[in-house]
């Protein structure tokens, strides 16, 4: 019997080791070790020392869709001789932060996914204008004088098309599908991390005004049905674990939205390194693609070709694009780019990004609102123009609302509430230093000219333009309220965190040494 005691001591020995062990790590008895702040000594996360809240640091996942691009310095604007003679390209060096952008343009599969949820959840007939007005504009491809009936009809509709970029879309409809793309991934994150009802998403139908937005479910202006979350990490100040997720838990992402001129073009050159992988002996800087300057958005070489080892690429079209007059896709037997119309948004060669399509197949619309002189009165930071400020709207009670589309009500911020600042003194910038001192100047939009404040800026050329508007530099507009059957779009979003990418800190960062001190 005693030998029987002593074995099952032993057994019980190593369990309490553990026990110990466990107990103080995370502090004697039991107790939690906190992290502290460096500024007051306080405990993070400690609902006896404030319960101030601090998420672990996170990398930004990447979005659906998505591709990483590590930004930089490069000469924005014409890379060849102007011959349309509009000098409204001139170069100029810029550095844009670090980025994310789709890897391909968005398809009609994508925009028909965005119809069928507006459809559900705005079913009730006082919402019939909302999904009227997000349709695209399937008549763009009618002319006078050809025969294009079955691509008014199909294009849009028929899976053969399933894979290939929507067209007739407005400016205004592409930045709308952005905003409804952002809400839907942050809606699908709560619900796999359990802080959502899985089976909200099953309950589209009739939701109307009730449906998740992300501003509005952080300003708890929206609450969805809770879920149970597995190990909940978060806590409330009292030391309670919550379901309500703040952003800066670190789960949500920014919003998806239209690129700028300048993330567009920087992203289409594919500037990273050598284009398409780096010489043996690369310095691993990337100077020399920017020095050389390259024309397309698939090529370092000056002549737009690129070649493997046995020449297969030599004479290959790298893009969708008309050789010349009449000619769309070459002759029957040898056809060059394989597509008399859009192709697929994944057909051709990806650039050094590993991006589909930034020259030709349809030209994508940008944020920046057009002018001809942009690339001179631009920032050389994140050049941008097309800013008009605003803020969420309060009521007379001081919280703040929902429109029916179950959105945060936003107003413009006013010259009033401007007027004191330093680095802005006006709530509607889009015409600032636009080429006069006073920064006053208007356009009389379908009398002196066609450029307004809704002219935004398209780029890359399509299946209907000649080789020099597939060059990233070159710029054109179009009305925001306008589609055309060569225009598109693709969706970015703003990189947070480390310039350099996910496992990578900011700045240069030496191993730590011990230093000789001076004793004084």
């Amino acid at each position: 019997m005693q030998r029987l005691l002593k074995a099952k001591n032993l057994v019980l020995l190593p369990a309490a080791v553990v026990l110990l062990f466990s107990s103080c790590k995370n502090g004697l008895f039991g107790k939690k070790k906190h992290e502290k702040s460096e500024v007051t000594g306080w405990n993070y996360n400690d609902k006896n020392m404030g319960g101030f809240n601090v998420s672990k640091e996170k990398e930004q996942g990447t979005g659906p869709g998505l591709v990483f691009v590590q930004g930089g310095t490069f000469t924005m604007g014409a890379t060849q001789e102007d011959v349309m003679g509009e000098w409204n390209n001139i170069p100029r060096r810029v550095t844009v932060s670090s980025f994310y952008i789709d890897k391909t343009e968005v398809a009609n599969v994508h925009y028909r996914e965005y119809l069928h949820w507006l459809e559900a959840v705005f079913d009730d007939p006082q919402y019939a204008q909302v999904l009227e007005a997000a349709k695209p504009d399937t008549l763009v491809w009618r002319e006078e004088l050809a025969y294009n009936e079955p691509l008014v009809e199909y294009y849009f509709r028929h899976p053969s098309y399933n894979n290939y970029p929507v067209v007739g879309v407005s400016w205004k409809q592409a930045n709308d599908f952005c905003l409804w793309r952002s809400d839907r991934v942050n809606e699908r994150i709560l619900v796999e991390k359990g802080y959502i009802n899985k089976n909200q998403l099953k309950t589209l139908q009739g939701q109307g005004q009730e449906n998740f937005n992300t501003q509005a479910y952080l300003k708890d202006l929206y609450q969805p049905q809770p879920g149970k979350p597995k190990k909940n990490p978060l806590m409330d100040a009292n030391g309670r674990p919550r379901t309500k997720v703040n952003f800066e838990d670190g789960y949500m992402l920014p919003n998806y939205r239209l690129p700028t001129e300048a993330e567009w073009e920087y992203a289409a050159y594919g500037y990273i390194l050598q284009n398409p992988k780096p010489k043996k002996k690369s310095n691993g800087t990337g100077e020399e693609v920017v020095k050389e300057k390259q024309v397309y958005a698939w090529s370092q070489n000056v002549n737009g070709l690129r070649d493997s080892r046995h020449g297969s690429w030599q004479g290959k079209f790298l893009a969708n694009f008309k050789r010349g007059s009449g000619d769309m896709m070459g002759v029957a037997g040898g056809l060059n780019d394989n597509a008399s119309i859009p192709g697929p948004v994944d057909a051709f060669y990806p650039n050094g990004f590993g991006l589909y399509n930034m020259s030709g197949n349809v030209n994508e619309w940008v944020s920046d609102v057009y002018r001809p002189l942009s690339n001179i009165d631009n920032d050389d930071f994140n050049p941008y123009r097309g800013n008009k400020f605003e803020k969420f709207k309060k009521n007379e009670s001081n919280e703040y609302e929902r429109d029916s589309l179950g959105r945060v009500v936003k107003v413009d911020v006013t010259d009033e509430e401007s007027k004191n600042r330093r680095n802005y003194q006006r709530g509607n910038v889009i015409n600032f230093v636009d080429g006069d001192s006073a920064s006053q100047v208007t356009y009389g939009y379908g009398v002196t000219t066609l450029i307004s404040d809704h002219s935004r800026v398209i780029k890359g050329g399509s299946w209907n333009d000649r080789a020099y508007w597939l060059s990233p530099g070159t710029r054109r507009f179009l009305d925001e309220t306008q589609g055309s059957s060569t225009v598109g779009f693709r969706c970015a979003m703003d990189r947070v965190g480390s310039q350099e990418g996910n496992g990578f800190k900011p700045g240069n960062n030496w191993s730590k040494r011990r230093q000789n001190s001076r004793k004084s």
